[in-house]
């Protein structure tokens, strides 16, 4: 063509072609073709076209005619969305209800979409479900709602009696006090109370009703099956005696109990003084706590590490964008209660320390008492944590309490997950390598084109991603047949895996229910599933159909289904198909895009689009940036800026005009009906970030084919999936540890796999908040966690992405991941981001031995891998707040920058002036600071401060492109003395993937004040591979340097006299059938 082409117009008539071709391919092939044969035409100049009669905005023919296609696409589906044949008017019940006549089912939610059509046709735009379809109704919080009945000043609590003695404890009967108040819910009349001294360090405490029969059998009791229920230990009989827990209760003024830490005579948790409120919707108990307790935990949700003492944890898992201090995707209803004490030096007294943010002499001797709470509950819950107290609010089920005495944060969280939630898994190696994925990478080719470009710009690459854009309509279990098909998958996997690299997809939690008219449509796992009975009912016994990515969907049965041996099925089939190495669990809270069964009669017109906009859809153009943007790209973050304002205008514009006056507002309250359970609209109004319980999830009262309603397993569905798909892997890969990353988590999940932090924001705050939200989930037993690092949602920019690469190389889990139609963040887009990747990922590396060690210890034995400060200095009143610096196991300290535009960083070495020393790793230089000194640490960017602890031996390997090549390279071991001229460290090796190894390696190293280092090995695994070098930091002059008597060469030894550091290399003739062939020890 002949005419100039304009960049905005060229631009205009690249995307818009794409756009109607699209568009065209989607209603038939035939118009497909046609449209692509007609640009081919024009653009060769085969076929003339009319130029315009005068320059408007395009000047060229072709673009005109895009111009007339593409709006008329844009205006048809606005047509469609505000479709006459669907009445979209709220009704008094929340429903929307069809207004031509369609015959609707019963669902179980308050919202049905109904769509009847008047004629047959061969094709029809896609429907875009009206965004009112996901619209819950007006609902006001209790903790919001002045008017909210106190039930502490209207029930009447109980009255204990009939006390037995057990051999682990006592059980008795509690008894209304007086007349039932059934403020939100209908009283129970009689409780069981049983209380057990489980083991030396666990205390259970039990309230259930008495009767549950055919009469009040919704009263919803968590079975063991489902979550693990703790019971007395084997040995309990002897080592309770040992428990430093005490119970005791009291009837005055009403049933109350305390429990009491026997050594301290300090009171832990105690309802004296308020009433035990048990209803069958709404439970409540209350204890005091001290003046600026600490308090961790109670998660999921993106707040700083210690909660503080005026904010309420709702737990209740939805899918939500990351929204600071909400409930999102997982709930875990423990909490590590911590108290500083001040020690009197003559004396020994204890006095609690209660100033502000724990604010201390640090010159003072100090002690912390630490001990956990977990109430096993599955129901939608809120904890008030208030300045004198903590109430607990649940809206069902039954208190089952667990308390563990501690008296150390490590002894706490080992006793939880040993005793109760259940140890985590154990990973394989190649999963501490880098992830990297984007949702947004179109094909097979662009995700080898991002694989070979990790390469060539040397990054180490572990692991390739792929999100929903895999997916054949964004179904589970197939592949796109032109973009992603097969063939082609398993000819880049092959390659992949010949350079020990590895593949994991997204699967989502709802599964495609297709248009059972259309035989086109058909979808062989929808059809298996329903064969096996493996999907969530309504009441009347119908399929309960939801909506999410691939349109109106149904929701696996993990409760009373045969969802879990199909889910087995399915993944074992589609595994046959596209050879991938673990799976990536998403949406799984679950989430529903619409209220109810709003799918119910409406499959005809499935597949269907969400109700609001993606990512890069019209008027959904990203412009944001992190902050500070605009003081680094001023030009960039002004054009932005105006881009955005644009889009904000034209959006409003097609919005309409406000409303004249704003309606006043109403909420919807419900009061209780004796004897029945209002599961939608709970007399008690959490403050679920989503409203409405059936907003953007599964409702309420969707039933299980057990009979049990969503209402009261809600928040088990993320953890179901989990453990299904862990047994999904095993079935395909029967020898080794399954590799799952899932979003929605319970006590427990740990145990079959990992946790990413979810759909955070690329801003500076989040890079920081991922930093408690990884310290909480090791609390919680999850310790393979990450989050998108250079965040997910919004454009990152190079500086923030540059200082975010290095921090989350230091965390479990390693990976970037960004939104669709956000700008590219992977590690080599900038060079400063390339530079900084590999510096810190070369530390990573060589601390990989080390982290996969601590894994162990954490598999075996419950302990933590990311440590706060406080838990490795648990005599320091001053840490208890501190989460912008973290511990990698006892021996690496990390000070990220978390902030814009700093050069510098200011970092406290916890310990020092009480005989804690620490190295810097890049200098091997001991740090110069005094006692409770926070220190200007220079940090300028691609720099991350990074400090050895004394007192540890850490064996290292060298860095590499993959894991598997790490694991082959020489030993080297770095010895960090403490101040006392001792170090000590472990190593664990076995295969790396194995379930249960056929051989492993323990390794013990121990550096005496005599100058030797000792190794010690025991274990019959074999490692080839042999140790090349020692350095020792903060040692005198050395001697003779001998290994096992043997004297080193001089030429192998080399001595800084000003850092007192000692390197002795030349080891790997001597060590050539591997570093921990044999036992050994280092003189010198």
């Amino acid at each position: 063509m002949d005419i100039t082409i304009s960049s905005l117009e060229h631009l205009f008539l690249w995307t818009s072609s794409i756009f109607i071709a699209l568009q065209a391919f989607q209603l038939t092939l035939l118009l497909g073709l046609l449209y692509v044969a007609f640009l081919l035409l024009a653009v060769t100049g085969l076929l003339k076209l009319r130029p315009a009669p005068t320059v408007m905005v395009f000047s060229t023919p072709l673009a005109l005619f895009n111009a007339f296609f593409y709006f008329t696409i844009l205006l048809s589906k606005f047509s469609q969305a505000q479709s006459p044949d669907v009445d979209t008017s709220v009704r008094p019940s929340g429903s929307l209800i069809g207004a031509t006549s369609a015959t609707t089912l019963p669902t179980a939610g308050t919202a049905t979409v109904a769509v009847s059509r008047t004629a047959t046709t061969s094709f029809a735009p896609m429907f875009t479900v009206p965004g009112a379809a996901d619209s819950g109704a007006t609902l006001l919080p209790n903790i919001d709602d002045h008017n909210a009945t106190d039930v502490q000043t209207t029930c009447p609590g109980y009255t204990g009696s009939t006390v037995l003695r057990t051999p682990y404890g006592l059980t008795a009967i509690l008894t209304l006090a007086g007349p039932a108040c059934n403020v939100y819910g209908t009283d129970i009349e009689i409780l069981n109370l049983t209380v057990e001294y489980q083991s030396s360090d666990r205390l259970s405490v039990s309230l259930v009703p008495a009767y549950v029969d055919a009469s009040n059998a919704s009263q919803y009791i968590l079975s063991p099956s489902l979550i693990n229920k703790p019971t007395v230990d084997s040995d309990s009989g002897t080592i309770s005696l040992m428990n430093d827990l005490g119970f005791f209760w009291s009837n005055e003024p009403t049933f109350s109990f305390s429990v009491v830490r026997m050594s301290t005579g300090d009171v832990l948790f105690s309802t004296y003084g308020t009433k035990i409120v048990f209803e069958d919707q709404f439970v409540e108990f209350v204890s005091p706590l001290p003046e600026n307790y600490n308090l961790y935990g109670l998660g999921e949700v993106i707040h700083g590490l210690r909660l503080g003492n005026n904010f309420t944890r709702t737990l209740y898992a939805a899918d939500a964008g990351d929204p600071i201090d909400y409930n999102i995707y997982g709930s875990h209803p423990f909490y590590l209660d911590t108290r500083y004490y001040e020690v009197n030096s003559t004396t020994g007294d204890l006095t609690l320390v209660t100033s502000g943010d724990n604010e201390v002499d640090p010159s003072l001797e100090y002690v912390s008492y630490s001990h956990g709470v977990y109430n096993r509950n599955a129901h939608g819950q809120e904890i008030l944590l208030r300045p004198s107290n903590v109430t607990w609010r649940q809206l069902g089920g039954s208190i089952d309490l667990y308390f563990f005495s501690g008296p150390t944060q490590a002894e706490v969280t080992s006793a939880y997950l040993s005793g109760a939630a259940g140890l985590p898994a154990m990973q394989q190696y190649f999963a501490f390598g880098f992830h990297q994925c984007r949702w947004g990478y179109a094909n097979w080719s662009v995700v080898q084109e991002v694989v070979e470009n990790y390469a060539n710009f040397q990054i180490p690459l572990e692991n390739i991603w792929t999100d929903i854009d895999y997916m054949h309509f964004y179904r589970d279990f197939e592949n796109d047949p032109v973009r992603f098909n097969y063939s082609e998958g398993q000819q880049f996997l092959s390659m992949l895996h010949a350079n020990n690299q590895h593949y994991i997809p997204i699967v989502d939690s709802a599964i495609y229910a297709p248009d059972p008219n259309n035989a086109s449509d058909a979808y062989s796992p929808f059809d298996r599933g329903v064969a096996a009975e493996a999907f969530i009912l309504n009441p009347d016994g119908s399929l309960y159909i939801g909506e999410v990515w691939p349109g109106y969907t149904v929701f696996p049965d993990w409760i009373g289904g045969g969802a879990g041996q199909w889910w087995i099925d399915e993944m074992t089939t589609w595994h046959g198909e596209i050879s991938w190495d673990g799976i990536w669990i998403d949406m799984s809270e679950a989430s529903s895009f619409c209220i109810g069964s709003c799918g119910s009669n409406n499959l005809s017109l499935n597949p269907v689009h969400p109700g609001f906009a993606l990512p890069g859809d019209p008027g959904s153009l990203i412009f944001s940036y992190p902050e500070g943007f605009n003081l680094t790209n001023a030009t960039e973050a002004a054009s932005a800026s105006a881009a955005a304002a644009s889009q904000s205008s034209a959006n409003a514009a097609s919005a309409g005009p406000p409303p004249a006056t704003t309606p006043a507002v109403s909420y919807l309250r419900s009061t209780p009906t004796p004897g029945i359970r209002n599961v939608e609209y709970p007399p008690y109004v959490i403050n679920n970030v989503q409203g409405e319980l059936a907003v953007h999830a599964i409702a309420p009262n969707a039933t299980h084919h057990d009979g049990t309603q969503e209402y009261d397993v809600h928040n088990l569905f993320g953890h179901q999936i989990l453990n299904a798909t862990y047994s999904a892997l095993m079935n395909v890969f029967p020898t080794k540890r399954p590799f799952i990353i899932g979003r929605s988590t319970f006590p427990g999940s740990g145990m079959f796999a990992g946790h990413w932090g979810g759909d955070n924001f690329s801003l500076w705050a989040y890079m920081f908040f991922s930093i408690p939200q990884a310290l909480s989930f090791s609390l919680f037993g999850i310790p393979m966690f990450g989050v998108d690092t250079c965040g997910f949602q919004q454009n990152t920019d190079e500086e923030l992405c540059n200082r975010w690469m290095q921090l989350s190389a230091f965390f479990p889990f390693y990976r970037n991941h960004n939104d669709l139609n956000s700008i590219p963040q992977e590690a080599y887009v900038w060079a400063s981001v390339a530079t900084a990747t590999k510096t810190a990922m070369a530390i990573r590396f060589q601390l990989l031995p080390y982290m996969y060690t601590l894994f162990y210890q954490a598999h075996t034995t419950g302990s933590t891998v990311m440590r706060a400060m406080a838990w490795e200095f648990p005599n320091d009143p001053n840490l208890a707040n501190a989460d912008r610096q973290f511990f990698l196991g006892p021996a690496i300290l990390v000070t990220p920058v978390l902030e814009q535009g700093a050069s510098s960083v200011s970092g406290i070495f916890p310990g020092t002036g009480k005989g804690t020393i620490y190295w810097d790793w890049y200098t091997q230089t001991q740090v110069a600071v005094d006692i409770g000194e926070n220190v200007t640490i220079p940090a300028p960017l691609g720099h991350i401060p990074v400090y050895v602890r004394g007192g540890y031996v850490l064996p290292m390997q060298q860095p590499a492109m993959t894991t598997t090549d790490a694991r082959t390279t020489p030993w080297s071991v770095l010895v960090a003395l403490s101040a006392e001229g001792t170090a000590s460290g472990s190593l664990y090796l076995d295969d790396g993937e194995s379930l249960v190894p056929n051989a492993t390696l323990y390794v013990e190293l121990a550096a005496t004040a005599s100058n030797q280092l000792w190794a010690s090995g025991r274990g019959l695994f074999v490692d080839m591979n042999p140790l090349a070098n020692v350095t020792v930091l903060g040692t005198a002059a050395p001697g003779n340097v001998t290994l096992n008597g043997a004297p080193v060469g001089k030429s192998n030894v080399s001595y800084n006299a000003t850092s007192r550091v000692l390197v002795v290399g030349g080891l790997q003739s001597i060590t050539a059938q591997g570093a921990w062939a044999q036992d050994w020890v280092l003189g010198w």
